[in-house]
């Protein structure tokens, strides 16, 4: 349709510095240098308090006795500041430190934010845990490792009664722990726990300001625990440097975060990087606001973002690609959540390499009926150990899996590693290593100092590097089938997601130590199309209705027609009515699907896949390769 027209968007870095080195091995760096930038993430706190005190800072919904959601509840800067002051004088009291953290189990809400806070103004570290590690877990062997790691001195939970079987298995009987209610669960029968509330009346002293005073940039903010899919998880090291370096990243290579304080309605939870160091971090550095989503990119929960969206009206807007597939149906058929989404929004954002390019379309459908022209689309690529933020597009003109360039201060190293480019990361905004894991550290580095990624990336155009580089998959992820035979996953993946166009989300390969190559297949939302049911169909019954079985098979057969080998020949898919989870590490603090958490997840439906057994419907090519 020609060249689309865009809603304007500065990028503020263009151009990179290339350099080769031994081996094949190349450097490349922006080449705009990093600007100065603060030493403690605390002191925007402060001067965001001091300069627009009555500005909302955050805001949740008030939940009722029943479960609903009801009208805002807004704290400004000012009530934030003060708030964290009380409470860190308490953390300050009890001799918290770096050795005895803070370990918070709830998830994102405005109790957990002035925590959080509370640490970060006094130089208590705190830990943000998974809420799946209490909630759903059966034996809280990764919360007990984390206990194990961190050794808390001070663990807080907003619903005692939702996480008392967690606490009770897990959290050592000589811990402090803290709530905001539920306290008279039965597993936590003769344990006391302090109110939060009894934390909040604690008055400052002039000990909490000299708290603050006394930080700086090595001081640890916090420990970001990766995803443990296939070992027990690590605690990422954040610093003030950190975290202060990387927001001054994001504003020189995103230069809309100069021009507007940012509006954000957001449920990307805060034990992940992209909710909780760039999204929070993003709204505190620049003085904006932001509104806690309650809703979840899942059948359940995804009308509640939905109601949000239409009420708020972000000048940014951030999720995974699950998240803006359902956004881009229901913006199909509903007015007004078009036009409050789109009435001032300058940017949509996802984490990661796997936005389908069918969603992608769909959202600038919507947005060329409503405004006449297309919301940028754009894709960080970093990770935990990177604050998160370290690839960014230079241009609107970006593809499903382009990543950009470095952002300004960070220096990428791409080394050669089986046959691909690894991308290697070093810079400010790079961890100092894993807590109390030396040997995951030194070997998490190479001997010049770059943190090994693990992911691989080649040139979008070797012509033109500053186009920058284009996701080409796990290098860990690559295996062999049971024949001796190598498959690479990164390329089958996207083509088995580009043959299924529009209605596949993304897709995990299967197959190690098997005979043959298989798929799990995770839908769009735009199959629902093809069974013609009622909107509220369960996704299981829309999967299995014989008008998506049979679109599902032109696609397998497809695919078969284009193999050239065992290897590229997907000889047995099945489709998935669960979406992958975010909390079980299924996707990415990238936004991607984490291959080998899924395998491991599912490793139940991968045999099933195998077995053919019964409940599970196996779709296999007609044609032969």
């Amino acid at each position: 349709m020609g060249n689309p027209k865009f809603r304007p968007l500065a990028f503020g870095v263009t151009r990179v510095a290339v350099r080769g080195g031994a081996g094949g091995v190349q450097y490349l760096a922006a080449e705009q240098p990093l600007a100065a930038f603060d030493a403690r993430m605390s002191d925007r706190l402060a001067h965001w308090a001091r300069t627009t005190p009555d500005a909302t800072f955050l805001a949740q919904r008030v939940r009722a006795a029943d479960g609903s959601l009801g009208d805002w509840r807004r704290v400004s800067y000012a009530e934030a500041l003060a708030a964290a002051r009380r409470i860190g004088q308490a953390l300050l009291s009890r001799g918290l430190s770096a050795e005895r953290p803070v370990l918070i189990l709830s998830e994102n809400g405005l109790e957990h934010a002035l925590l959080a806070l509370a640490c970060l103004w006094v130089g208590v570290p705190w830990a943000p845990i998974s809420p799946p590690y209490s909630l759903v877990s059966q034996d809280f062997g990764k919360l007990r490792h984390i206990m194990a790691t961190l050794t808390p001195g001070l663990v807080w939970a907003e619903d005692g009664a939702r996480y008392a079987g967690a606490i009770a298995a897990a959290v050592p009987r000589g811990v402090e722990l803290a709530l905001s209610r539920g306290f008279d669960a039965p597993a936590l029968a003769g344990r006391a726990a302090t109110p939060l509330a009894e934390l909040l009346a604690t008055e400052a002293t002039a000990a909490v300001d000299a708290a603050q005073t006394a930080t700086g940039p090595d001081t640890i903010a916090k420990f970001l625990f990766t995803s443990g899919s296939t070992k027990h998880p690590k605690a990422v090291i954040n610093t003030h440097r950190m975290w202060c370096a990387n927001q001054q990243q994001m504003r020189q290579s995103m230069p809309v975060l100069q021009q507007e304080k940012p509006v954000l309605v957001d449920w990307l939870p805060w034990n992940h990087t992209f909710g909780g160091n760039h999204n929070f971090g993003m709204v505190l550095a620049n003085g904006g606001t932001l509104y806690i989503d309650d809703g979840r990119p899942t059948p359940a929960l995804i009308q509640e973002t939905l109601r949000n969206l239409r009420e708020v009206a972000p000048t940014l807007y951030f999720n995974v690609p699950t998240g803006f597939d359902a956004i881009a149906q229901a913006m199909k058929q509903d007015a007004a959540l078009r036009r409050n989404l789109l009435s001032r929004v300058k940017m949509f954002f996802y984490a990661g390499a796997s936005l389908p390019q069918p969603v992608w379309d769909a959202l600038s459908e919507s947005e060329e009926a409503e405004l006449g022209e297309r919301i940028v689309m754009t894709c960080g690529f970093g990770m935990t150990e990177s604050s998160p933020y370290g690839l960014f597009p230079t241009s609107p003109d970006i593809r499903a899996g382009e990543l950009g360039v470095p952002t300004p201060g960070m220096e990428c190293k791409l080394a050669p590693v089986d046959g691909k480019l690894e991308l290697r990361y070093r810079g400010p905004n790079i961890t100092p290593g894993y807590w109390r894991a030396p040997q995951d550290t030194a070997a998490s580095f190479d001997d010049e100092g770059f943190f090994r990624t693990g992911d691989a990336v080649t040139w979008i155009d070797p012509g033109d590097p500053h186009r920058g580089l284009r996701f080409d998959g796990r290098i860990a992820e690559d295996f062999k089938l049971a024949t001796g035979t190598f498959v690479s996953v990164g390329p089958l993946r996207a083509r088995a997601i580009a043959a299924g166009a529009p209605y596949i989300q993304d897709v995990v390969v299967t197959g190690l130590n098997r005979n043959e190559v298989g798929a799990l297949v995770f839908p769009t939302a735009a199959v629902r199309a093809l069974a013609g049911l009622p909107a509220d169909a369960p996704l299981a019954q829309v999967l299995a209705h014989p008008a998506v079985l049979g679109k599902f098979q032109q696609v397998a057969d497809e695919l078969a027609r284009q193999a050239t080998g065992s290897a590229s020949r997907i000889a047995r898919l099945t489709l998935l009515a669960d979406p992958p989870s975010i909390d079980k590490g299924e996707v990415t603090d990238k936004g991607s699907i984490n291959q080998r958490a899924v395998l491991k997840v599912r490793d139940a439906l991968v045999a099933a896949l195998y077995d053919e057994a019964p409940g599970v419907p196996v779709i296999k090519p007609g044609v032969q390769a």
